[in-house]
Formats: structure tokens, C-alpha cells, sequence
């Protein structure tokens, strides 16, 4: 299990990643018997083409915030 630091620190650049963080959050959430929000849902309407601004950055945005709602729900 990811200690509360390693999960604050862990910024996802890509949607594999962001997964992975979903998921060891989530289980962190189980561990501490916490009943979190669903994380925000991935963008279904990325282009491809890199832009800046991107919908991705913004997901990743959003699941940062669920991260540290999460975060703060478990701390004692």
C-alpha cells in the first residue's frame, strides 16, 4: 500500500498512469474503510494531435483534486 505522501506526490502525464493512481487510491480507500466519490471520467474526445490545453491535462487536473479529497478523507 502507497504510504499518503507517495500518493500526494504522484502526478499522472498519461492515461495509463492515471489508472494506475485511480486504482491504488481506491484501494487505499477500501484499506481505510472510506467511501470516496467516483474519480472523474477519462476524456472521450481527445484528438490525438497534442494541443495545448489538451482534454487529458485537464482530466488530470481533476483526478488530482479527487486525489487529495480522498487523501484528506482517511487522515486522522
Amino acid at each position: 500500500m502507497l504510504s499518503d505522501p507517495v500518493l500526494q506526490s504522484w502526478n499522472p502525464s498519461e492515461p495509463g498512469e492515471a489508472r494506475a493512481l485511480v486504482r491504488a487510491v481506491s484501494e487505499r480507500a477500501r484499506a481505510e474503510g472510506v467511501t470516496l466519490s467516483d474519480p472523474p471520467a477519462e476524456p472521450g474526445n481527445c484528438c490525438g494531435n497534442g494541443c495545448i490545453g489538451c482534454v487529458w491535462e485537464g482530466y488530470y487536473g481533476d483526478l488530482g483534486y479527487w486525489r487529495d479529497e480522498a487523501l484528506l478523507r482517511w487522515a486522522p
